[in-house]
C-alpha cells in the first residue's frame, strides 16, 4: 500500500503554509487520491496503473500549490477580519444600542438642555442619557479587548471601539451640509444649531466615552503582553 500523504507532501514541497494548515491540506488531498486509486483498482487496473492515473489528475503540482496558498490566505484573511473587527464592532453596537433602549424605557428621565432667545426656541432640547454615557467606557473596553485578543491592528481596534457612533456620524455628515445650504436660502439658523448640538450629544460625547474605556483597556493589555513577548524573544 502506498503512503499517499508522503507522496503528496513530496509533490507539494513548495507549499508554504502554517504546519497545521499544511498537514490538513496534504491529508485531504492524499485521502482524495487514495479513494480515486481504490475506485480505479476496483475497475480492474493494477496498483501502479491506478496510482499513475490518480496522480495524473493533477497536471501541474506547482500551480496547484500556488492556488492552495492563495485560497488559504484569502480564507485566513476573512477569518481574521471577522475576529479582529466585525465581531468586536457588532458586539459594541449591540450592547450600546441595547443599553440605550433599556435606559429609555426603565431609566431616569433624561437630562435636557434648551436655549431660548426671546420667544423663539434657538435649539431643540437634546436628550443626553447620562447613565448610558457612563456605561459606554465599559462597552469600549469590551471592543478593545476582543479586537486586541484576536491580534487586531490598532486601526481595527479603534474602529471597533467607535463603531456604535458611526451611523450617527454618517447622518450628521450628510445632514449638516444639507442644512447649511437650506439655512442659506431661508435665512434661519435654529435647525443648524440643533444639528450641531445633536452632533455633540450623539457622536462626540459617546465616542469620547467609548475611546476612554477602549484606549485604557488597550494600554493595560499591551503592557501585560509586553513581558511575555520579551520572554518569548
Amino acid at each position: 500500500m502506498r503512503d499517499w500523504e508522503t507522496l503528496v507532501e513530496q509533490h507539494l514541497a513548495g507549499l508554504v503554509l502554517e504546519p497545521t494548515e499544511r498537514a490538513e491540506v496534504i491529508a485531504e488531498l492524499a485521502a482524495h487520491l487514495e479513494e480515486t486509486c481504490e475506485e480505479l483498482r476496483k475497475r480492474g487496473m493494477t496498483e501502479e496503473e491506478a496510482a499513475r492515473r490518480a496522480l495524473s489528475q493533477v497536471e501541474d503540482w506547482q500551480k496547484l500549490s500556488r492556488l492552495i496558498q492563495v485560497a488559504r490566505k484569502k480564507e485566513n484573511g476573512m477569518t481574521n477580519r471577522v475576529k479582529q473587527f466585525w465581531l468586536p464592532s457588532l458586539l459594541t453596537l449591540f450592547f450600546s444600542m441595547g443599553l440605550l433602549m433599556l435606559t429609555q424605557v426603565f431609566g431616569p428621565k433624561p437630562w435636557t438642555t434648551s436655549m431660548k432667545s426671546g420667544w423663539s426656541l434657538i435649539a431643540p432640547a437634546p436628550m443626553i442619557y447620562l447613565p448610558w454615557l457612563f456605561s459606554l467606557p465599559l462597552i469600549g473596553a469590551l471592543g478593545a479587548y476582543l479586537s486586541n485578543r484576536a491580534g487586531g491592528s490598532r486601526r481595527a481596534m479603534l474602529s471597533s471601539i467607535v463603531f456604535p457612533v458611526l451611523p450617527y456620524s454618517v447622518f450628521f455628515l450628510v445632514a449638516l451640509p444639507a442644512m447649511a445650504l437650506f439655512n442659506e436660502h431661508l435665512g434661519h439658523n435654529f435647525m443648524f444649531i440643533a444639528l450641531f448640538v445633536g452632533l455633540l450629544a450623539w457622536v462626540v460625547a459617546p465616542a469620547a466615552a467609548l475611546l476612554a474605556g477602549g484606549l485604557l483597556t488597550q494600554h493595560f493589555v499591551s503592557r501585560r503582553l509586553e513581558p511575555g513577548r520579551i520572554a518569548g524573544s
